[in-house]
């Protein structure tokens, strides 16, 4: 009897099973991702603002009601009862440049049907004929700017942390040496690896020469970077990674009922090209409380028209 022949391994076939595998485990995440979200109904069904491109609003929450004494006490984040917005960013995108405007917390505007206010209490002056406190936020902000808000996202303290925790910290060049107590902050100058507690300290204190607008100025480079590691191939190809990150993203951040995972990975994806488009703050006359009527309204109207807001109408 002849030798039998010698059965060579199908490397292509294999290969193609795992990939198969890997891309049912890949689509199952995002199922379970997108299912598992907290949607919230944020955007009015009644709006009439109109503009051109994509526009997000994105907010940082102070909510505490979900931390745990412990928590508060090593993040210092204080009264556990406070509902205010402590971050409020328009995310532009469209055929001219990706555009990210901060809006500063204390901006005295028209809340629709509270009257005059800062514009970081319209979230909890909701509730009864105007909607939650997100979606008379955003009647809020399409109100004072002109533009359609077509998606919204939410992230509170934990939340961060949370997100900070699993893409094992966020890179970043600090500009200046910062020592705040009560956002148990103390943080050296230079480039370094922002832990979960130094993170929201960051992002929180206002214990420097620029209060207000070095703090939304630290906000935008902060959600960059952040968003740049969470879709860096460092993060994505790496299992221990992903995977924390994408189940924690169900709890860390609140959309629009309307949204879905795939709304956020767009959002991360245009956060990248913030290197070559506009990042600034509205521009304002006096303090951070009023804005110049003039420059804010050359910003929104070339962010109406997705054009490259002129340089006059940059804030500081």
């Amino acid at each position: 009897m002849g030798a039998r022949p010698v059965r060579r391994p199908r490397w292509g076939r294999r290969i193609g099973i795992a990939l198969l595998v890997l891309l049912l485990l890949v689509v199952g995440l995002g199922v379970y991702v997108d299912t598992s979200l907290n949607r919230v109904a944020a955007l009015p069904a009644d709006s009439t603002a109109i503009s051109k491109g994509t526009n997000w609003l994105i907010v940082g929450s102070d909510s505490r009601s979900n931390l745990t004494p412990e928590q508060r006490a090593e993040f210092a984040t204080g009264d556990p009862e406070s509902e205010l917005t402590d971050t409020i960013m328009l995310m532009h995108t469209g055929s001219g440049p990706t555009t990210l405007v901060s809006i500063p917390r204390d901006s005295m505007v028209d809340i629709p049907g509270k009257g005059r206010h800062k514009i970081n209490s319209a979230y909890g002056r909701g509730g009864g004929a105007d909607g939650g406190g997100p979606e008379l936020l955003v009647r809020t902000v399409e109100q004072a700017t002109g533009l359609h808000i077509d998606h919204y996202a939410e992230i509170g303290f934990l939340g961060l942390v949370s997100m900070v925790d699993a893409v094992g910290g966020v890179d970043l060049c600090v500009p200046e040496a910062i020592k705040d107590p009560k956002a148990a902050l103390d943080i050296k100058a230079g480039c370094q690896t922002l832990d979960q507690a130094t993170a929201l300290g960051y992002v929180r204190t206002r214990a420097t020469a620029t209060s207000d607008f070095g703090r939304v100025e630290r906000q935008r480079a902060f959600i960059s970077a952040l968003l740049d590691k969470v879709t860096s191939p460092t993060t994505l190809l790496n299992p221990f990674r992903v995977v924390p990150l994408a189940t924690g993203l169900s709890s860390a951040i609140t959309v629009d009922d309307g949204d879905h995972v795939w709304n956020l990975a767009s959002l991360g994806l245009a956060m990248r090209g913030l290197k070559d488009g506009v990042s600034t703050t509205v521009p304002v006359r006096d303090g951070v409380v009023n804005w110049d009527r003039q420059r804010a309204g050359a910003l929104f109207q070339a962010i109406a028209d997705d054009e490259r807001p002129p340089a006059n109408a940059l804030g500081p």
